[in-house]
């Protein structure tokens, strides 16, 4: 049956019902704002160890003994301290420190290809071609520690971000991915090289002898009377760049601190040997000395080529991830023994300092590789490889609440589909800004003051136990 409202029983009823919503709005804000994610605000800082090329998971954290040959290869598992987690036997070390980090098995995305992957792994997005290689645009979204600038300047150190054994390149081009993007160079993290020689590490930051304190605040007036003097000139982008670049290198040039934290001759050369004395080893040892500056993004590309051995396969130094063909021989004589030797020092060292507790590692490439092994005839090499595969991958997280000695996800009993629930790189990325205190929902604004997500993803959670 119909019933009709006379005018002060309909008023009464549209304010009440008016004032019900409102209530359950404001309830749900409030619900919505003491939501906070698990591990929230945990790091001071993030090192990101980027395993360029795409590592092969079989032969790393999900090692498949049951499957068939040709899908578990020739290398054997072995135990860990976790019941039933088996890794590769040519990482023992890390094997034996299962119980400090949280292995991640179920990681999926849909780019195939190095250059869009790599922008899609240090960007947390999807680049605008898919599964190609473009060079680095000015359109591009920023790097992580660019997007971190923008959010939040610390003032804890002259850069948000460092980028060690930087640039990546696939595999000899640099990738994009990596840089300010449509932020600028304002924003672009400090990009530093082979961290083997300590005078070359940040050439030009040496202190001159005969350029003491009073003459090098001298010329630092001087700059300032003449810049100045442009700003009343017609704005340039480049020249506005090239003053930032001149206001950060001062920082480092009037600072000992800033300087010291690159010296790695200050470091015992025993702890120098434990890390291992090559670009990927020493650029991990310097990634904990920058945390100890309070360095809030640091990223290790590990390595600078993602597949630098097709110029010199006698090179241990150039080799990457992207293992085609010769799989085998590659990881067991190139690569395994040092990343073994080095990620597993790094995590120790953080933890035997106190430093794991408020820093978040992260050890993903952009892809893992594929179930088969087979020769591809368009590759170097006279033996089977894996190709790129990007539906299911492992990663690894470590410290700042991440819970020790577990395992996240599942592939499938062949490792080429996830099992259990899948993350990609935009989680990873979410969960990163959430451990530094940031709203993974956060918004910037652009050059062109428009809003734009600080990510895409949702902080992953069962990470923290």
């Amino acid at each position: 049956m119909l019933r009709f409202f006379d005018r002060r029983e309909f008023l009464r009823v549209g304010l009440t019902t008016a004032g019900l919503a409102v209530g359950a709005q404001h309830a749900s804000a409030n619900e919505n704002q003491a939501r906070v994610p698990r591990g929230f605000g945990r790091a001071k800082s993030v090192i990101l160890v980027y395993a360029s090329g795409g590592q092969s998971q079989f032969e790393t954290w999900d090692p498949k003994p049951d499957a068939p040959l040709d899908v578990r290869g020739t290398f054997s598992p072995i135990a860990t301290p976790l019941p039933g987690v088996q890794l590769c036997e040519y990482m023992p070390r890390l094997a034996r420190l299962a119980d400090r980090y949280t292995i991640v098995r179920s990681m999926s995305h849909e780019d195939l290809d190095h250059g869009t992957a790599t922008y899609l792994a240090l960007t947390g997005r999807y680049h605008r071609i898919r599964s190609g290689n473009p060079l680095p645009n000015p359109n591009d979204y920023p790097t992580y520690g660019a997007v971190l600038k923008r959010l939040r300047v610390t003032n804890r150190f002259a850069y948000e971000a460092v980028h060690l054994n930087a640039p990546a390149y696939v595999p000899f081009l640099i990738s994009p991915g990596q840089d300010g993007g449509f932020l600028g160079r304002e924003y672009e993290p400090l990009v530093v090289g082979d961290p083997r020689d300590s005078d070359a590490v940040l050439p030009g930051l040496t202190p001159q002898t005969d350029l003491p304190p009073v003459r090098l605040e001298n010329r630092k007036t001087l700059k300032e009377t003449l810049d100045n003097y442009r700003d009343r000139l017609a704005k340039e982008q480049k020249l506005a760049d090239m003053s930032l670049l001149y206001q950060q290198a001062l920082a480092m040039l009037s600072s000992s601190r800033y300087r010291d934290a690159f010296d790695l001759e200050k470091e015992p050369p025993a702890l120098r040997d434990r890390y291992g004395r090559h670009r990927s080893g020493q650029s991990c040892l310097l990634a904990r000395r920058l945390v100890e500056a309070g360095v809030p993004f640091i990223n290790v590309i590990w390595n600078h080529s993602n597949r630098g051995q097709d110029r010199d396969p006698t090179d241990t130094d150039v080799y990457g991830w992207d293992t085609h063909n010769d799989i085998f021989d590659a990881l067991k004589i190139h690569l395994l023994p040092r990343f073994d030797e080095s990620f597993a020092t790094l995590l120790e060292d953080l933890d035997e300092r106190g430093l794991l507790e408020d820093t978040l590692v992260v050890c993903m490439g952009e892809f893992g590789r594929a179930p088969r092994v087979a020769l591809e005839p368009n590759f170097a090499g006279n033996l089977p490889g894996r190709k790129h595969w990007a539906w299911v991958y492992s990663i690894v997280m470590a410290g700042a609440g991440v819970s020790r000695g577990a395992v996240l996800g599942a592939s499938d009993r062949i490792g080429a589909e996830p099992a259990t629930e899948r993350y990609g790189p935009w989680d990873v990325a979410a969960t990163m800004f959430s451990a530094l205190g940031i709203d993974h929902a956060s918004q910037y604004t652009d050059v062109l003051n428009r809003p734009v997500a600080a990510t895409v993803g949702r902080p992953m959670e069962p990470l923290y136990g």
